[in-house]
């Protein structure tokens, strides 16, 4: 197992938002493997995220997402297990991102919203874009429900 290079480590940082230790061992594990040590950052937020699906949700966010122009608009309700994880960008700009979702697709419920592909990278649905958020903050994250405005 070689050493993590420091300059990749900085990049992968700084690219996932994953913690200093996890990017230092997805080095580590993929020999310096830039693509490998993304693809195994990706699996441990997943697993982490498996882990967490069953703490409580109490605390979080209502997000509106106004469309340009105005003539569509989406809310959400995000839910978190602390208030100082609803407080952070990465949790503010996950629930954006749904709330932009909703008003581009017009999901019927939430079920359905979480299977659909995420429009900014069809490779994601909108399920695993929340587990990648969990896997980096480290606390559980729940949609608990929207609503979608149209004119």
């Amino acid at each position: 197992m070689a050493n993590a290079n420091i300059e990749l480590l900085k990049k992968l940082r700084n690219e996932t938002s994953a913690s200093i230790a996890d990017c230092r061992a997805a080095l580590e594990e993929t020999d310096n493997d830039y693509a490998k040590a993304q693809e195994w950052l990706k699996k441990r937020g997943l697993e982490k995220a498996e882990k967490k699906s069953d703490r409580e949700t109490q605390q979080g966010l209502v997000e509106a997402y106004i469309h340009n122009g105005g003539k569509v608009g989406a809310l959400i309700v995000l839910q978190c297990e602390t208030d100082f994880v609803a407080r952070t960008e990465e949790f503010k700009g996950l629930a954006r991102e749904i709330g932009m979702q909703v008003a581009a697709m017009n999901p019927e419920s939430v079920e359905a919203l979480l299977k659909q592909e995420y429009i900014r990278d069809a490779s994601l649905t909108i399920e695993s874009l929340i587990k990648s958020v969990i896997g980096k903050l480290g606390e559980n994250i729940t949609l608990r429900e929207f609503k979608r405005f149209e004119i």
